[in-house]
C-alpha cells in the first residue's frame, strides 16, 4: 500500500501520514478499502473540505464574489482602455491570421510589440459577444478573480483558510491590481500565470511529484507568450528552492528541473518557432523589432534593453544603469524605487509589513527539516517577491508604474502566510512583537503615502496611524490576553493596514483609465511617474519631455524638435491637449473610438482627427469616420497612419483595418518606402492620415518620414475638420 502525506492538516512539524483514501494507513490494498459516503454535490461546493469550519467556504466564495463585483464596477468607463491592444483584439476577432500573430490590423501589416497570448482571451470574447468595452475587459476581470483564487488556494494549503482569506483580500485591494485587472495590457494574464506557477511549485514541494513541476513550467512558458522575459524573473528563486527543499533524492530533483525546463521551452517556444520559420513575406512585420525578428524583439527591446536602457527604436531610456540612485526618462533607480513618489502608492502599502513577516516566517521555521513545506512556501513566494522587486528597482529602461502588479500576488501570499504563522506563535514574545511591528509598519507607511496626497481624504491618515498603533499595542500582549481581545486587536490591525490601500482601490475603480501609461489611485498619487508626473497625460516619467519635443498647443498641433523629431506626427507630448478628471488625455468621446465605444468616451474632436500622439489615441470625428468608411471594403487598409495608437483609434472607430506605419513608436522600418509605394500602386490603401513627419525618435530608420514626404508631394489633400487626409487613389500629377 502507498502512503502519502496530507499537507493541509499541520502547519508546523512533520505531516501526518494518511492512506490513499484519506484515512489512516492500512495494510490492506487501496482498492479493498471501503469507500467513504459521498456528500451531495451542492454540499461539497458550499461546505468545502470535511475538516473545514462552516464559515470557510462561504467566506471564500464571498471573497471571489466581492472581488468580481469590485472589478466589474464602472468597467466601461475605461472604454477601449489601451487602444493599441484593443485594435489588435478587434483584428484578431476578424482574422484568424491576425489572431495567431497578434497583428494590429486585420490586413496583417504589423504586430503589437508583445507575443499574442494576452490578446487571445479578449479576441475570443469579441468574436462571441461583439466589440465593446465589456467584451474586451471582462476577461481581464476574470483573470483577477482567478488570481485571487489561486493565491488563496496556495496559502490555505499549508497555513489554513484564515491565512488564505487574508492573502486574497490583500491582493484584491492592492490599487495596482484593481487597475490592471480592469485593463487590457498583458500584465493581467502574466500575474495569473505566475501565481499558478508558484502554486504548482508549492504542490511539487509537498510530495515531490514531477507532474506539478512540469505544469509549473507550462504556466511559465505561456506567461512568456504574454510578456516575454518578464515571465523568467522568478525562475532562479523557484529552481533554487525546489533544488534544495524538494522531498526526493538530489538526482531526481535535477531530473525534474530538467523536465520543467523542457516544458517551458515547449509551451513558450512553439509559437516562437512557427513565427521564426514562417516566411517573412507572408506574415506581418514583428512590431518593436528593427529586423523583423521576434528573437531580436525578445532579447533587445523587450529584454536586455529594459535592463540597461538601450532599447533600439524606443522613446529613450536611461535610468542610470543597474547601479543605485540613477535617474532618467523612466524615473530614478535604486533600492527604494518601490517606495518613491512614483511607485509607492501603486504597490508598497503592505510591502514593509510583508518584508517583516517574511523574515519572521523564516525565523519561525529555521529549525525545521530540509523538506519543511511551510518554510518552502515562504521561500517560493518570498523569493519571487524579492527577485521581481530587485529587477524593477534597478532596471534602467522602459518602466511603468503598472508593471508592479506582478508583485501583488507574491506580496499578498507572504502577508497571509506570515500573519498566520506569527498568530499561531503569539504566546512567544518574539512572535507577538514581530506581528505588532508588521502592523505598525503598515500603518505608519500608510500614513506617509496618504500624506503625499494631502487633499485626498485628509481625515483618513490619522485613524490609520492611530488604529494601527493601538492594534500593535494589543498584539504585543496577544499571548496574555483572552482570545476575544486578541482577535479584536488582530482585526483592528488588519483594518488599519488595509484601509488606505482600499481607499486608493475604490478611487481607482470609480474612474476610467485609457492610454498607454495609467496609474492607480487618485489624481496626483504618482507625481513624477506618468507623463507629466500625473496619471497619464503630458511629459514622460520623471517629468521629462519626449526626445526632440518642442512646445505645442494640443494633439497634432505641436512643433517637432530638431531633426523633425518629437512624437510621430510632430505632435506634442501625449495628453498635452487636455486631461479628463483622472488627469489623463481624452481619447475620443461621444463615440470617439480611442476612448471606447459609442457614448463611452468623452467629447469628440471637432469633426476631425489629427495625430493623437505616442501614448494616447487620436480623436476621431464623425466626418473623418464617414470618409474612411466609404468603400473601405474595397481596400486591404482603409488608411495608413504614423504610429500604432493613431492607427488604432481610426481602426476602432471605423471597424476597417488601418496600417500603423512604424509600429508603436513610429520607428520600426515597416513598411519601407518601396513597399508602401507598391501597396499604393496595387490599390490596397485608400487614405494616408497626415500630421507630420514622425519616425524621428529613438534612433529610428526614418521610414515614416520618407513615406510622409512622398505622400505629401504626390497626392491630393482632403481636409476634414481639423484632420488632413491624402487620397492615395488621386495623385496630384
Amino acid at each position: 500500500m502507498t502512503t502519502h502525506y496530507d499537507p493541509t492538516t499541520h502547519a508546523d512539524g512533520p505531516p501526518t501520514p494518511v492512506g490513499e483514501d484519506g484515512g489512516p494507513p492500512s495494510a490492506a490494498p487501496a482498492h479493498r478499502q471501503p469507500r467513504p459516503a459521498r456528500r451531495p454535490r451542492l454540499g461539497r461546493v458550499w461546505r468545502g473540505r470535511p475538516e473545514d469550519p462552516r464559515w470557510v467556504r462561504p467566506a471564500f466564495l464571498g471573497l471571489l464574489l466581492a472581488t468580481a463585483l469590485l472589478y466589474l464596477y464602472n468597467l466601461s468607463a475605461s472604454g477601449y482602455a489601451n487602444s493599441f491592444y484593443s485594435a489588435a483584439v478587434q483584428a484578431g476577432s476578424q482574422s484568424w491570421k491576425a489572431f495567431f500573430f497578434g497583428s494590429l490590423d486585420a490586413g496583417n501589416a504589423i504586430t503589437v510589440d508583445k507575443p499574442p497570448a494576452a490578446l487571445w482571451p479578449m479576441a475570443l470574447a469579441v468574436r462571441i459577444f461583439g466589440l465593446s468595452s465589456w467584451s474586451i475587459l471582462v476577461p481581464e476581470v476574470l483573470m483577477g478573480v482567478g488570481t485571487v483564487a489561486v493565491v488563496y488556494a496556495a496559502v490555505r494549503r499549508r497555513f489554513g483558510p484564515a491565512a488564505g482569506l487574508i492573502a486574497g483580500a490583500v491582493l484584491a485591494l492592492t490599487p495596482v491590481a484593481a487597475l490592471m485587472f480592469r485593463f487590457n495590457n498583458p500584465d493581467a494574464l502574466l500575474a495569473l500565470l505566475m501565481s499558478v506557477a508558484c502554486y504548482l511549485v508549492v504542490r511539487a514541494l509537498e510530495d515531490g511529484r514531477s507532474k506539478w513541476l512540469v505544469w509549473a513550467g507550462v504556466a511559465i512558458g505561456f506567461a512568456f507568450l504574454a510578456k516575454t522575459l518578464q515571465a523568467f524573473l522568478i525562475l532562479p528563486a523557484l529552481a533554487l528552492v525546489y533544488g534544495v527543499c524538494a522531498p526526493v533524492r538530489l538526482r531526481k530533483r535535477l531530473g525534474q528541473l530538467a523536465l520543467a525546463t523542457a516544458a517551458i521551452v515547449v509551451s513558450g517556444g512553439w509559437w516562437v518557432a512557427v513565427v521564426e520559420l514562417w516566411p517573412a513575406s507572408s506574415r506581418p512585420y514583428i512590431g518593436g523589432s528593427q529586423n523583423n525578428s521576434f528573437l531580436e524583439l525578445t532579447f533587445g527591446y523587450n529584454g536586455l534593453g529594459r535592463l540597461n536602457g538601450e532599447e533600439t527604436g524606443s522613446v529613450g531610456g536611461g535610468g542610470g544603469g543597474m547601479g543605485g540612485g540613477g535617474g532618467g526618462q523612466w524615473g530614478e533607480t535604486g533600492w527604494d524605487r518601490m517606495f518613491n513618489s512614483e511607485i509607492g502608492g501603486q504597490i508598497s502599502w503592505l510591502l514593509p509589513a510583508a518584508l517583516i513577516l517574511l523574515v519572521a516566517g523564516l525565523v519561525a521555521t529555521r529549525r525545521a527539516v530540509r523538506t519543511d513545506g511551510a518554510r518552502a512556501s515562504f521561500l517560493v513566494w518570498g523569493g519571487s517577491l524579492l527577485m521581481t522587486a530587485a529587477v524593477f528597482s534597478y532596471m534602467a529602461g522602459i518602466f511603468h508604474q503598472y508593471y508592479t502588479v506582478a508583485l501583488a500576488p507574491y506580496l499578498a501570499a507572504v502577508t497571509g502566510m506570515g500573519a498566520a504563522t506569527l498568530w499561531e506563535r503569539r504566546e512567544r514574545p518574539w512572535a507577538s512583537i514581530a506581528l505588532a511591528a508588521a502592523v505598525t509598519a503598515s500603518a505608519a507607511w500608510g500614513y506617509v503615502l496618504l500624506n503625499r496626497t494631502p487633499d485626498y481624504l485628509p481625515w483618513l491618515k490619522v485613524p490609520v496611524l492611530v488604529g494601527g498603533l493601538v492594534a500593535a499595542l494589543g498584539l504585543v500582549f496577544a499571548g496574555r490576553l483572552g482570545r476575544r481581545t486578541a482577535l479584536a486587536a488582530a482585526g483592528l490591525g488588519l483594518v488599519a493596514s488595509l484601509a488606505a490601500p482600499t481607499a486608493y482601490t475604490l478611487s481607482t475603480v470609480r474612474e476610467g483609465h485609457s492610454g498607454s501609461i495609467v496609474t492607480a489611485g487618485p489624481a496626483g498619487a504618482s507625481m513624477g511617474g506618468g507623463p507629466g508626473g500625473g496619471r497619464g497625460g503630458g511629459g514622460f516619467p520623471g517629468g521629462g519631455n519626449a526626445p526632440g519635443q518642442g512646445q505645442g498647443q494640443g494633439q497634432g498641433q505641436g512643433q517637432g524638435g530638431p531633426g523633425g523629431g518629437g512624437f510621430p506626427g510632430g505632435g506634442t507630448a501625449p495628453g498635452a491637449g487636455g486631461t479628463n478628471q483622472n488627469g489623463q488625455a481624452p481619447n475620443g468621446q461621444n463615440g470617439g473610438p480611442a476612448g471606447g465605444p459609442s457614448g463611452e468616451g468623452g467629447r469628440m474632436g471637432a469633426g476631425g482627427g489629427g495625430m493623437g500622439g505616442l501614448l494616447n489615441g487620436a480623436e476621431v470625428g464623425s466626418e473623418a469616420k464617414k470618409l474612411l468608411e466609404t468603400d473601405a471594403g474595397a481596400y486591404t487598409w482603409a488608411a495608413a497612419a504614423i504610429g500604432s495608437q493613431n492607427a488604432a483609434s481610426y481602426q476602432l472607430g471605423t471597424g476597417a483595418p488601418v496600417m500603423a506605419i512604424g509600429g508603436f513608436n513610429g520607428t520600426d522600418p515597416s513598411p519601407t518606402l518601396a513597399q508602401f509605394k507598391k501597396y499604393v500602386a496595387d490599390g490596397r490603401i485608400h487614405y494616408f492620415i497626415g500630421g507630420g513627419a514622425g519616425g524621428g525618435m529613438g534612433g529610428g530608420s526614418g521610414t515614416a518620414s520618407q513615406i510622409t514626404s512622398w505622400v505629401e508631394a504626390n497626392f491630393k489633400e482632403v481636409t476634414v475638420g481639423s484632420a488632413t487626409f491624402y487620397d492615395l487613389t488621386s495623385p496630384t500629377d
